[in-house]
């Protein structure tokens, strides 16, 4: 397998905060005008399932414009692009340009898929001297041959940065509907294979189109966020502060990664590694999981 010759630079930058990534319809110029007011960490442009065919090439001619307003407010500026050959060239095209952060790739099946894309990016790049691989990969999970390939499409290339499985599209390509059953075991596999790469793992176990029954989707994110989801891609602004409550940190949290890490420091001082706390045992990974919560409470 060939990488891109391009020095990883990319893989040295701190991996981003998206407990919430919001689709906007980018051929809808009301819809991108308030995405960046929505409260989202980030607002990914969508020039794929959400653009009817006849719209695409307008949305491509609007997206320098588009990626300015929905980058507002120092959001993180994301495009999804199409799959086919023809509409992927003219999407990256129309997408390499300062002010993207990262694209959405749809139905990812291997690691050479991603390699193409991240080759011609970069080609675009010096064209068009940006910054060398500055624009990172979200790759999207859509199809059951996939997941024989995750580890190798997490690892394909520095630019890759997080992994979701694509609820809808996974459970049409199987047979079924996207109920809790079907989708628990894929949205494992994704979230350890991005979890094995060092990328965010991004989802929840359901449909990414429920959005109206507000409790069964807090109640969705938060058993995610138990599980070692980082956030969710949102498609309705409804499901954002739900996703951006639910992927951060309780005040319960806080409080006890708090009291693990004033212990740790006194435990220490008696050079120990392991102590006990409220009557429970505190080691290494408990400790590394209370930092955690820390650094994502002082991030958010």
């Amino acid at each position: 397998m060939i990488r891109d010759s391009v020095p990883a630079v990319e893989s040295a930058m701190s991996v981003p905060r998206w407990r919430s990534l919001l689709f906007v319809p980018a051929h809808v110029p009301r819809f991108v005008e308030a995405a960046h007011e929505r409260g989202a960490d980030g607002v990914i442009l969508d020039l794929e399932d959400s653009v009817p065919q006849d719209h695409k090439g307008e949305a491509r001619k609007q997206l320098p414009e588009s990626v300015a307003k929905v980058g507002r407010k120092g959001k993180s500026v994301l495009v999804r692009v199409n799959r086919g050959l023809r509409a992927l060239a003219a999407d990256l095209d129309a997408a390499v340009m300062a002010g993207v952060d990262a694209l959405v790739l749809p139905k990812t099946d291997s690691a050479e898929w991603v390699l193409e894309i991240a080759n011609a990016v970069s080609e675009l790049e010096r064209e068009r001297k940006l910054p060398l691989e500055r624009i990172r990969f979200l790759a999207q999970i859509e199809a059951p041959d996939a997941l024989q390939r995750l580890a190798a499409i997490a690892s394909a290339h520095p630019r890759m940065v997080a992994m979701a499985l694509g609820p809808e599209d996974f459970s049409a390509a199987v047979g079924g509907s996207p109920q809790f059953d079907l989708l628990l075991t894929p949205n494992l596999s994704v979230l350890f294979a991005a979890r094995a790469a060092g990328l965010l793992p991004l989802g929840f176990i359901g449909s990414i189109g429920e959005f109206s029954d507000t409790h069964k989707l807090r109640e969705a994110a938060a058993h995610a966020r138990r599980l070692g989801f980082a956030g969710a891609l949102a498609i309705h602004p409804t499901q954002v502060a739900i996703f951006n409550e639910a992927f951060s940190p309780s005040a319960q949290e806080v409080e006890w990664a708090r009291d693990v890490v004033a212990a740790e420091n006194d435990a220490a001082t008696r050079g120990l590694s392991a102590f006990s706390m409220n009557g429970k045992m505190v080691d290494p990974p408990v400790v590394r999981r209370a930092h955690e919560i820390l650094a994502l409470a002082s991030n958010g």
